[in-house]
């Protein structure tokens, strides 16, 4: 014999009820069926606690815990390996290529000006050293003096594009572009301007920081008109 949670044997409370259902019988139907549906309910009121219960206390809840913590951790386990590198490639593009370090040479540009003289001359900076180092702005460019960098003639420069720094690993090399004012004519030739051509066996070209160079195209001397000269920022990309 079973006791309900009311503490009523399990036969009594079916004998009331069937009682009472012969007494309401003869009232009408309506609270016949009241009456009945009453023990019905009280089933799923007992076991929606059990329900409620076992889901709060039921090992498989704290299942989601171990899964969600890796892959949270994760996304900041990759930020911090890739930092390290990012951090080691500034640290090497922070040594500026000094005087010593640097092989220049020039040639005629592919691309120049039309005219008879020189026109346009590429020169390369080559990095001679054992470490990687790093160039940056625009040059300065000056006919050489024969030896005496006081008779240097500067020339008026006039840049074109943006400088931002260019690594050079070590063997590595970057270009600056020289555009002149060109020489027309032949012989020895002439300036539109009416000035007279000048012709400078060697240039001296500086960078910031870097030095200056002294250096002779590898096919000629250069010949410019006005002493006016249109310079390229230092660029791994070589020009034309």
């Amino acid at each position: 014999m079973r006791w309900n949670r009311f503490g009523i044997r399990s036969s009594v409370m079916a004998a009331v009820v069937a009682s009472a259902a012969l007494v309401v019988t003869g009232c009408g139907s309506g609270a016949s069926s009241s009456t009945s549906a009453s023990p019905a309910s009280e089933t799923p009121a007992s076991a929606s606690p059990t329900s409620a219960s076992s889901s709060s206390v039921s090992p498989d809840s704290a299942t989601p815990t171990p899964v969600t913590s890796p892959s949270v951790a994760s996304p900041s386990a990759s930020a911090a390996a890739v930092t390290p590198a990012v951090d080691s490639s500034r640290g090497a593009a922070a040594a500026v290529c000094s005087a010593g370090s640097l092989k220049v040479a020039a040639r005629q540009a592919a691309d120049r000006p039309a005219g008879t003289g020189i026109g346009a001359a590429i020169v390369e900076f080559t990095n001679s050293s054992a470490k990687a180092c790093v160039l940056k702005g625009h040059p300065t460019v000056a006919g050489a003096g024969n030896g005496s960098p006081e008779k240097n003639s500067p020339l008026s420069v006039t840049t074109t594009g943006s400088a931002s720094p260019v690594t050079l690993a070590p063997k590595g090399k970057a270009w600056v572009k020289l555009t002149f004012v060109q020489v027309q004519g032949e012989a020895d030739g002439f300036c539109e301007s009416g000035a007279e051509p000048v012709v400078y066996p060697t240039l001296v070209i500086g960078l910031p920081g870097a030095g200056k160079y002294q250096v002779a195209l590898d096919d000629g001397q250069f010949a410019e008109c006005d002493n006016k000269v249109t310079v390229t920022a230092v660029s791994r990309v070589k020009p034309s």
